[in-house]
């Protein structure tokens, strides 16, 4: 082979790569009723904590187990890839979560107001939608412009 022929070889895989890359970057963005259900399966599941009581609780929580199961095999099926969160997108949602439920169990378990975390269920579960769709879009974005991956 020649120099010639060994650049136009490695141009040609670069652009299969990079047309591999952006197919990629078309089917990763999860459907907006998959945010809408992670949202609303977190907000049940707080909620629940409203009731004050396990046998609602505990089903709750099975409940939102099984709904992430299926939303996690959706994904996958859909898309035929998975993802790990990264670390600063989990800090973040760590640091979001401890602002909201702290407060929320002090009230509901140390002053009586278990309605608190109904609020604290809905703003939780619109954080994890929002959050959900905006990390897809900036993942399909990294991937359209060579980052991701």
């Amino acid at each position: 082979m020649t120099a010639d022929q060994d650049r136009d070889a490695a141009v040609a895989q670069l652009a299969a790569l990079r047309a591999d890359r952006v197919a990629l970057a078309d089917r990763v963005l999860q459907p907006w009723w998959y945010d809408v259900a992670l949202g609303l399966l977190l907000f049940g599941f707080l909620a629940s904590y409203a009731l004050d009581s396990l046998w609602v609780t505990f089903p709750a929580l099975l409940v939102f187990a099984a709904g992430l199961g299926a939303l996690v095999a959706a994904y996958r099926r859909i898309t035929g890839v998975w993802v790990d969160t990264p670390p600063r997108v989990m800090a973040a949602w760590g640091a979001l979560v401890l602002v909201v439920l702290v407060p929320a169990f002090v009230l509901a378990e140390g002053y009586d107001r278990h309605w608190v975390m109904v609020v604290a269920g809905a703003v939780l579960g619109v954080a994890a939608g929002v959050l959900s769709r905006v990390w897809g879009r900036r993942w399909v974005a990294e991937l359209r412009d060579g980052r991701g991956l």
